[in-house]
């Protein structure tokens, strides 16, 4: 993707810089980044409405993991505005009714890293890279088995969709975790535990002071 602004990349101070926070469906990615007092960009808010012409379909629904149900090009515009304006504006989702219900204003308020998460943030690495705002890519990465259970607790807990849907789902998910792992690498993200991603992030904040 071509960078979205006319000013060079490579010539471009921004005010912060982007920590990606990538894992599969489960991992904690959202625990993760609102517990840091950070700015925060959730990827799920850039969603398309279900209505929206082309959603591919699976398990008798939208797939919502699909790369094609998100609109890339206007969370990239976001995260850039936030990084060199300082402020931007991202859309309210609400993931049961399919829809968007209105926005928000982002604020950086000094802070000189902004975190990025969701099950689409290895598709913005590079793109983040090229507009020359990334700091880091990481992925987190929790056992398996742990990361089934609270996935479906939280779709359960939050109805995000009927009960047997997220149930194949998450079987899905389960078997695909290897896959899932090896795809996010390709990307550019580098597989951390929590620990690892605390550490990562406490001696990005150090050097960014």
């Amino acid at each position: 993707m071509d960078p979205l602004f006319d000013i060079n990349p490579a010539e471009r101070q921004p005010l912060a810089k982007v920590v990606v926070v990538a894992g599969p469906s489960g991992t904690g990615k959202t625990r993760f980044t609102t517990r840091s007092g950070l700015p925060v960009i959730s990827l799920d808010e850039f969603y398309f409405e279900g209505t929206h012409p082309g959603m591919p379909q699976r398990h008798g629904m939208v797939d919502w993991d699909s790369p094609l149900t998100w609109n890339r090009e206007g969370a990239l515009s976001a995260l850039v505005r936030l990084c060199t304006e300082g402020h931007t504006e991202v859309p309210i989702y609400d993931i049961p009714t399919n829809s968007r219900t209105g926005v928000r204003d982002v604020e950086l308020d000094g802070a000189r890293i902004v975190l990025v998460e969701g099950i689409f943030a290895p598709e913005i690495v590079r793109d983040v890279r090229g507009e020359g705002i990334l700091a880091d890519a990481i992925c987190l990465k929790r056992p398996r088995a742990q990361t089934f259970w609270f996935r479906l607790a939280r779709d359960l807990d939050e109805g995000r969709k009927p009960p047997i849907n997220l149930i194949r789902r998450g079987i899905s998910h389960f078997f695909a975790e290897p896959d899932t792992y090896r795809r996010i690498e390709a990307n550019g993200c580098r597989i951390v535990t929590w620990e690892e991603a605390h550490e990562t992030l406490t001696n990005l904040l150090a050097r960014a002071r």
